[in-house]
C-alpha cells in the first residue's frame, strides 16, 4: 500500500527502526485465525455459513492464509472447513490439529492442504496434560509424519512456548522438522512475555532452525503487549504473523491483525501483506456476525477515531497531520466534526459549512451554548436534525 505523505508520525522512530535485514525477504503475511482462535472468545458461536462469509472477508483484505477451523470439535467446524476449502479463495486454507491421530485424520477427510500440529511444549502444559517432555517429542513425530503421509504441510505450534524449557523447545522445533513440518511457530500462549523476551526467543529459534524455514509468532494480548510483541518477532526475525480481527479470542484476545498492520507500515515501514483500505469493513462484518461490543477509540477500526468534538481539535481539523498520527484514507474511514458539550465556535462553523447553514458573526456565541446544552441533557453528540433547529431558532 502506498503511504507517501499519508503518514504523520515522528522521525524519532527512525532511531530505533528494525534492523536491517529483518523483513528484507518480502513483505511481513497474515494468517488468520479469527475462525478458531477468534472463535474462542467466549460467547461467540459462528455458524458454517457465517464462517464462509467471514472467510470471503478476509480473502478480500489480503490475508495470505485463512485457519478455517478445527474440524474435529464438531460437526459445524468441519462443515464450515469444507465449505470454505471449496470456495476457491485466493488464501490458503489451513487447518488446527492436536498432535492426535484423530484430528488428523479427519483433515485429511476433508482434503486439508495444510495444518498447524500443537503440543503442550511448557513444564506446567505438560504436568496439566499428563505428559512426559519424552513422550511429548515421541508424538511430535508420530502426528506430523502422520500429517506428511496424508499429504499435509505441517507448521508446528508448541503451546506455551515462551515458559518452556529453552532446551526442550530446540528439540521439539527440530524433532518437529525432522519428522517432515516445513515451518514452524513461536507460541506466547497466555501473553507471558514483554516484547524483548519475544525478539529473544524468535532469534534464537530463527538461529535454531535455519533462514530457510518460515518462522511465525503467534501471540495473545493478557498485559495489553500482544501487537508490541508482533512488532518484536519481525525485529526478531519472523515471517509470518497469526492473528485475529479487532484482537478477539481466548482470555484477553489475540494480537490485533490491524494494529500489527499499522504499526509495522507506519511506525517501523516494514511492508505487509494486506489491504489496509479494507480492515474497518472487514472489522465491523466480523462484529456483527460474532455480537459483540467494541471500544468506540480502539485503534484503527474505532468508530469515532476520526470524529472530532472538541473545540480546541475542530480549530485545527483544516490540517490532517496537525491532530492525526495517518490519514484516514488508509484504512478508508470518513473524518467528521460532530456537536457536543465540549464543542467550540470553530466545530460549529465546520458543521454549518458542511450541512448548508449560514450563522451570523454576532450568532456564533448563542448558537454555541445551545449546542453545549443541548449535549449535557442528551449525555451524548446532537444529530444534524437538533442542530438545524437550534440553528433556525437562535437565528430567525
Amino acid at each position: 500500500m502506498a503511504t507517501s505523505g499519508k503518514v504523520w508520525v515522528s522521525p524519532l522512530n527512525e532511531r530505533a527502526a528494525i534492523r536491517p535485514g529483518a523483513t528484507a525477504r518480502s513483505p511481513v503475511r497474515f494468517y488468520d485465525t479469527t475462525l478458531r482462535d477468534g472463535e474462542q472468545t467466549v460467547g461467540v458461536v459462528l455458524t458454517p455459513q457465517q464462517k464462509l462469509e467471514l472467510a470471503r472477508a478476509l480473502d478480500e483484505l489480503g490475508v495470505s492464509r485463512i485457519e478455517a477451523g478445527f474440524p474435529r470439535v464438531s460437526p459445524d467446524d468441519a462443515e464450515a472447513f469444507r465449505l470454505i476449502a471449496r470456495e476457491g479463495l485466493r488464501a490458503e486454507i489451513w487447518g488446527f490439529s492436536r498432535a492426535v491421530r484423530g484430528d488428523i485424520e479427519e483433515l485429511a477427510r476433508l482434503g486439508a492442504a495444510a495444518t498447524v500440529i500443537e503440543i503442550p511444549c511448557s513444564p506446567i502444559k505438560l504436568q496439566a496434560y499428563g505428559i512426559t517432555a519424552a513422550d511429548s517429542l515421541l508424538r511430535v513425530t508420530e502426528a506430523v509424519r502422520l500429517a506428511r503421509q496424508s499429504g499435509i504441510r505441517v507448521a508446528f505450534f508448541p503451546v506455551d512456548a515462551t515458559r518452556a524449557d529453552l532446551e526442550h523447545l530446540r528439540s521439539a522445533y527440530l524433532t518437529a522438522l525432522e519428522a517432515g513440518a516445513e515451518e514452524v511457530v513461536v507460541v506466547d500462549t497466555i501473553g507471558a512475555c514483554t516484547p524483548e523476551a519475544i525478539e529473544y526467543l524468535v532469534s534464537q529459534v530463527r538461529e535454531w532452525i535455519g533462514s530457510g524455514v518460515p518462522l511465525h509468532f503467534h501471540g495473545h494480548d493478557d498485559f495489553g503487549l500482544a501487537t508490541a510483541c508482533a512488532v518484536a518477532a519481525v525485529r526478531g526475525g519472523a515471517d509470518w504473523l497469526q492473528a485475529t480481527i479487532n484482537g478477539m479470542g481466548e482470555r484477553a484476545g489475540n494480537a490485533d491483525i490491524a494494529e500489527v498492520a499499522m504499526a509495522l507500515t507506519c511506525l517501523y515501514g516494514v511492508p505487509v501483506a494486506l489491504r489496509l483500505e479494507k480492515i474497518r469493513e472487514v472489522s465491523a462484518r466480523v462484529r456483527a456476525a460474532s455480537g459483540y461490543a467494541m471500544e468506540p477509540w480502539k485503534p484503527v477500526v474505532g468508530d469515532t477515531l476520526f470524529l472530532r468534538e472538541s473545540g480546541a481539535v475542530a480549530s485545527q481539523f483544516h490540517l490532517p497531520e496537525a491532530i492525526e498520527p495517518f490519514s484516514a484514507e488508509l484504512v478508508n474511514a470518513r473524518r467528521a466534526i460532530v456537536l457536543g458539550k465540549k464543542s467550540g465556535v470553530d466545530s460549529v462553523a465546520i458543521k454549518a459549512r458542511e450541512l448548508g447553514l449560514e450563522i451570523p458573526v454576532e450568532k456564533q456565541t448563542e448558537v454555541l451554548s445551545a449546542v453545549k446544552k443541548r449535549g449535557i441533557e442528551k449525555r451524548g453528540l446532537l444529530t444534524d436534525t437538533e442542530f438545524r433547529e437550534i440553528v433556525a431558532r437562535c437565528c430567525s
